[in-house]
Formats: C-alpha cells, sequence, structure tokens
C-alpha cells in the first residue's frame, strides 16, 4: 500500500508536510498507514514542524485509525505538531469526536482551514 498522491502539493513547504490518507485505515492496514506517514516525515525535507493528515478522502475508519493518529503523534519528534483534517459530517471526523481525540488533536474541515491556523499560530 502507499499514500494517495498529495493534491495539496504545493502547500507543502520544508517546515509543513500534507500527507493523505487512505480511503479506509482500520486493523488491516493501520500499521502499515503508521509506517508510511513516518517514513514520509523522515524523509521530507527538513523536519517539519506542522504534519497534516488529511482524511478528507477517509470513507471508513475504525478505532485503529484514532491509534494511529495518536501514535504518531507520540512518535513525532518534539516541537513537530500534528493537524488532522476531515469532512466536517464524514466518517472520521465522527470517530474523531466519539473517541475523544479531537480534545487533543486539533481538527480542521479542510486544508486550507488547517494552513491557516498554523500561519495564525505563527509556525511559518
Amino acid at each position: 500500500m502507499t499514500l494517495p498522491p498529495n493534491p495539496d502539493a504545493s502547500h507543502d513547504a520544508s517546515d509543513r508536510l500534507v500527507l493523505p490518507l487512505p480511503p479506509e485505515i482500520d486493523f488491516s492496514n493501520a500499521t502499515e498507514v503508521l509506517d508510511l506517514v513516518l517514513c514520509a516525515v523522515r524523509s521530507s525535507s527538513g523536519r517539519p514542524r506542522v504534519l497534516i493528515l488529511d482524511l478528507t478522502g477517509t470513507d471508513f475508519m475504525d478505532s485503529q485509525g484514532v491509534r494511529v493518529v495518536g501514535e504518531i503523534s507520540g512518535l513525532l519528534q518534539p516541537g513537530t505538531r500534528v493537524h488532522v483534517v476531515a469532512r466536517p459530517y464524514g466518517v472520521a471526523s465522527r470517530v474523531l469526536e466519539l473517541t475523544g481525540l479531537r480534545r487533543d488533536v486539533p481538527v480542521y474541515d479542510n486544508v486550507e482551514e488547517a494552513l491557516r491556523a498554523e500561519v495564525h499560530e505563527g509556525l511559518t
């Protein structure tokens, strides 16, 4: 499995990385998704200060997807922030809300909103 291509590549910079996640995240692929995200972070130019996980194309996600997002947050170098993008009424957004992860990781409706928040926080 590979991560989908990044349609928002024009937003990437050395201090931020936008990664679209697959259409489904569950027990069958969660470990591979985690490994692919961490590999993408390591291979990006420089250390990103913001990692934006784009779940807008994710149509199914169970608790394993929540585990992946939580582990990514915990495994990144200190100073790297994780933002999540999820469709407001989509499955991923609802799962993040039900599990309480939305309290720990900022969730935005679209990539542009996540990038504006990152700029507003003074991270660029």
